[in-house]
């Protein structure tokens, strides 16, 4: 009857305690933060599929139109620079690798379950995603300082008025090298706001077990 009366003040104790209203509050932003950051990682994968699709695609045409220079009217010239896209095919392979890993810690709940890990990897594929972005970035522009060596950028926008019956078709050959660069720079933004989002997801769930610390059941799941 007295273990029988023990047992019920425990469970009546941690079933007050797990309707603290303090805990609970931070129990909810555990799970706004959670969502937040994995929308923005959601977001930041699709940008990284667009500029390595859109970049990949550049470097596919050139390498189906691009002759040697003995033919007559060479479509490319002889000289040109293609490290640019190179670097932003690196780069977001990178990021879409990072956080294609990171949503499924995530969103896997066999996956999700292994806490160390997933707790490792919410920060660290943003951190990864930023540092791929700034780098790939950087990269294009130092390899981008020539005036004379044309670039993707420079050569099919200057022929993008020229209507072309088939590959490579200058003007959406054009869009795509300054919609690749323009999702690279942005992505730096976004990969930055899931790092932050990540370091307060960990701070909120560090207070979370503290404060839960010693209930028989795991507070966070």
């Amino acid at each position: 009857m007295e273990k029988s009366s023990r047992s019920q003040s425990s469970g009546s104790s941690f079933e007050a305690g797990s309707y603290d209203p303090a805990l609970q509050s931070k129990m909810r932003s555990v799970r706004m933060i959670d969502s937040a950051r994995v929308g923005t990682t959601a977001l930041a994968l699709l940008m990284g599929l667009t500029v390595l699709g859109v970049s990949g695609n550049m470097l596919h045409v050139y390498q189906e139109t691009h002759v040697a220079s003995q033919f007559q009217l060479p479509l490319w010239p002889e000289q040109f620079n293609i490290r640019p896209t190179v670097s932003l095919v690196i780069g977001s392979t990178i990021v879409l690798v990072s956080n294609i890993i990171a949503l499924c810690f995530s969103q896997v709940q066999s996956l999700r379950s292994k806490r160390t890990t997933h707790t490792s990897l919410t920060f660290l594929a943003p951190f990864i995603g930023v540092a791929a972005a700034l780098i790939a970035v950087i990269f294009y522009y130092v390899v981008n300082t020539s005036e004379v060596i044309d670039t993707f950028v420079s050569w099919t926008c200057r022929w993008k008025d020229i209507p072309m019956s088939q590959q490579p078709h200058w003007a959406t050959l054009c869009r795509q090298s300054h919609a690749g660069l323009y999702l690279a720079i942005l992505l730096i933004p976004v990969e930055f706001v899931a790092l932050v989002l990540a370091a307060l997801q960990m701070k909120v769930e560090k207070e979370v077990e503290r404060e839960g610390k010693g209930r028989k059941t795991p507070v966070l799941p």
